[in-house]
């Protein structure tokens, strides 16, 4: 295993699990129990559904507790996930944090001891087969997505460019083939070109050919549709946290506008 590529990736979560520990050690009391873009969760539910899936991640085992179930739990991941969070609902802010950072302490040895070997075994995902590492970077991703859905909901944005948020999105951005070939599938020939305008700036354009949607070079015509929006519209949009309507002011189309509204109605991807 290429060193550059283990110790980018724990720099990264480093990186993650210090910003969301000063974000919370700078919270007040009211500001914990504030609502986020996730339904039914508070602030300091996003960091007790942290905890509960890096415990689980830990070898430290769940909790017994049995949460009452609301309609944004909606499939059995949701329930265990539920669990945990419920499980620290009579909790101040300030003993949920207390919970993060020493479990991230106890993760930080336990990957810093893993072997190259290790890291590439063979491991579940929540996006299939992979490996060790390759769930560690997803739990980069899931770190500053939360950490996101914080920032918000306490007024508070940062983190939102650097070498974080840029994994981050570069990691949403793949689902865009899915998103245009499969939820939307337009005709033969159709391009749509994506264009995000900062903090973190990319350009990408899907094309369907062959009867598949993926990356190829923009049309020198123009695409079908071109879809602007900031990157961190992008984030709400693809993870489910707002809606079109929403966010109708920050995301702009152009060309055919019937076909970006759907790509747009279509970009949520988590699960």
């Amino acid at each position: 295993m290429a060193a550059s590529l283990r110790d980018d990736t724990i720099s990264k979560l480093e990186h993650v699990w210090s910003s969301l520990s000063a974000l919370g050690a700078s919270l007040t009391p009211d500001e914990w129990s504030l609502p986020t873009d996730c339904p039914g969760w508070t602030v300091k539910d996003q960091f007790s559904h942290l905890i509960g899936t890096e415990r689980s991640l830990a070898g430290l085992a769940p909790t017994d507790h049995v949460a009452t179930f609301g309609p944004h739990v909606r499939n059995e991941l949701g329930q265990r996930t539920e669990h945990e969070v419920d499980a620290r609902r009579d909790l101040d802010g300030a003993a949920v944090l207390a919970e993060f950072d020493g479990l991230v302490a106890l993760r930080r040895a336990q990957i810093n001891a893993l072997t190259d070997e290790q890291l590439a075994a063979d491991s579940w995902t929540p996006i299939g087969p992979g490996t060790l590492l390759d769930f560690m970077q997803i739990r980069i991703l899931d770190f500053w997505v939360h950490e996101q859905d914080v920032r918000r909901a306490v007024g508070r944005p940062g983190d939102l460019d650097g070498p974080v948020a840029e994994h981050t999105l570069d990691r949403l951005l793949r689902g865009l083939s899915m998103v245009v070939g499969k939820r939307v599938a337009p005709a033969e020939g159709t391009s749509i070109s994506f264009e995000l305008t900062g903090p973190v700036q990319r350009a990408l354009t899907i094309g369907t050919v062959d009867g598949r949607a993926k990356p190829i070079e923009p049309p020198s015509g123009g695409s079908t549709a071109s879809i602007a929006m900031d990157s961190e519209t992008f984030l709400v949009l693809v993870c489910g946290r707002r809606t079109p309507k929403q966010v109708a002011t920050n995301a702009h189309v152009a060309g055919d506008q019937k076909l970006g509204e759907s790509v747009l109605a279509n970009l949520n991807t988590m699960i």
